[in-house]
Parts: structure tokens; sequence; C-alpha cells
């Protein structure tokens, strides 16, 4: 393996020390203030954590204080009780959230997300289930199939899809696999 600097071919030990460098300096609580990592650390109910962390994994790409802004928003849509909201909303719920939510993330997407949440929570027993279920002992690709297989289940637009990676198709899927850095499965 070449070095992340090119400087040549890297051992095992070498990527293991250049990666404990970078895990110390963001895996910090000084650190989580300013990111949206912070979104589910605002939770202590399991759902509100898994809720939280997934809409900002979904929004997380552009400048950290713009994903924050955005996130906050949606949570103040949802009253900043995610799981409340997402299994207890009626249609008259949705209807003021409208516009753009984050660049190309729109009213239309998170609408269906909520209602794709309401839909993995109440019919498949949450996420954290599902990804327990799809894991494998090397590999959370399948899991994280299976979970977008099952999240677009419901009737939507494709554009949506867009917003939700398919490790299945090529995607290295890097924002849901940092959602389950919050989302612990046994």
């Amino acid at each position: 393996m070449i070095s992340p600097t090119g400087a040549g071919i890297m051992n095992s030990e070498g990527l293991k020390e250049f990666l404990d460098q970078w895990v110390d300096l963001y895996n910090r609580p000084s650190f989580i203030g300013v990111d949206p990592i912070s979104i589910p650390h605002r939770f202590t109910l399991k759902e509100d954590i898994e809720i939280a962390g997934f809409l900002a994994a979904a929004i997380a790409w552009g400048n950290r204080v713009a994903i924050l802004r955005s996130a906050d928003r949606m949570l103040a849509y949802m009253g900043n009780t995610p799981y409340d909201f997402i299994i207890n909303h009626r249609d008259h719920d949705l209807k003021c959230i409208n516009g753009c939510i984050h660049r190309t993330y729109f009213a239309e997407d998170f609408i269906y997300f909520i209602e794709a949440l309401k839909y993995v929570y109440l019919e498949k027993g949450g996420m954290e289930p599902i990804f327990a279920r799809y894991q494998t002992d090397d590999s959370l690709q399948p899991a994280i199939h299976e979970f977008r297989r099952i999240f677009f289940e419901l009737p939507h637009n494709s554009r949506t899809e867009r917003h939700l990676s398919d490790p299945f198709k090529g995607s290295a899927a890097k924002k849901i696999n940092m959602l389950r850095r919050v989302i612990k499965v046994a």
C-alpha cells in the first residue's frame, strides 16, 4: 500500500500509526461541538440518537457550519424530538416543511426520509435490527445495502435515492459508515 504522503509503501503498522494520529486529532470531545457528529450527541434516547445521526449523515457534505445549521432546522421541524415525531406525526405536521433543507436535499427528500423512517421503526423494528441482521463478520456493506433497499421500499421520487449511498453500486457509503459510529449493534 502506498503511504498517504506518497513516500512509498506503507505496511500495516505504518498505516495503523498514521490512522491513530488522525483519531487522536479528531476523536476528542473538543472536536464534537463543531462537527455534525454533535447532532446525535444531543440526545439520550437510542432512537433519537439514531434518527438525528442518520439525518445529519444524509446532509453531511459541504461546510460543517452549514451542515449543523441545516440539521438544526430539520430537528426544529420535528420539535427536537425526532423519534416521537417520526412515529406520531400526521400529514398536517409535514405541511410546514418546504424549500431547500441543505444544498440538494429538499423538503420532498426530508419528508420521504420521515415517512421511510416511520416505516423502518414501525414495520422493521428500527435501524439497529436491520444492521445487526445483515452485517457480516468482516463487512457492513451488506447491512448498508439492505438498509437502503428497505428504506426505499415506499413509493418515492428516484432523485431522493442519491441521499443514501449503496456500497453494492461502488459507493464507499462514507456518511452511513460515519453514522455507524453512533449506532451500536450487538
